[in-house]
């Protein structure tokens, strides 16, 4: 029972970023004025990684009464990494409003990179699982 949680809980993970990148943010993009596409993703992108921060948590709990190792680290990697993409956000806005495209780049990078790894991370959890 525990392990469908946990694949639940990946295979949940891995639909909202890949709803929110492919689907959402593109689409904003494409209909909204950057006037309103811009406050609008500034509102959707701090809550996607707050939502799959707390699904992270939760995983890394789930691993500590499944006493499994590999699930541990992906819980603890998805809620590290949201937690910085999450922290991130207002310096990622400030250096966007501020005109200084350097930080700007560096900052989205980061919180693009971050959400990668995640994504990679419960995906293969996915297949392992389904491996084993």
């Amino acid at each position: 029972m525990v392990e469908i949680v946990s694949i639940f809980i990946s295979g949940l993970i891995t639909g909202m970023i890949i709803f929110q990148t492919s689907v959402v943010a593109p689409s904003v993009f494409k209909t909204l004025p950057e006037e309103r596409a811009g406050p609008f993703l500034r509102s959707i992108f701090p809550k996607l990684f707050l939502i799959i921060l707390v699904l992270g948590a939760v995983q890394t709990v789930i691993s500590v009464i499944q006493a499994s190792i590999i699930l541990t680290v992906i819980g603890f990697v998805t809620f590290i990494s949201m937690l910085i993409a999450y922290l991130i956000v207002p310096a990622t806005n400030k250096a966007r409003d501020e005109n200084n495209e350097k930080a700007f780049k560096r900052l989205h990078l980061t919180s693009v990179i971050l959400t990668v790894i995640v994504l990679l991370i419960n995906v293969l959890f996915i297949f392992m699982v389904k491996a084993l």
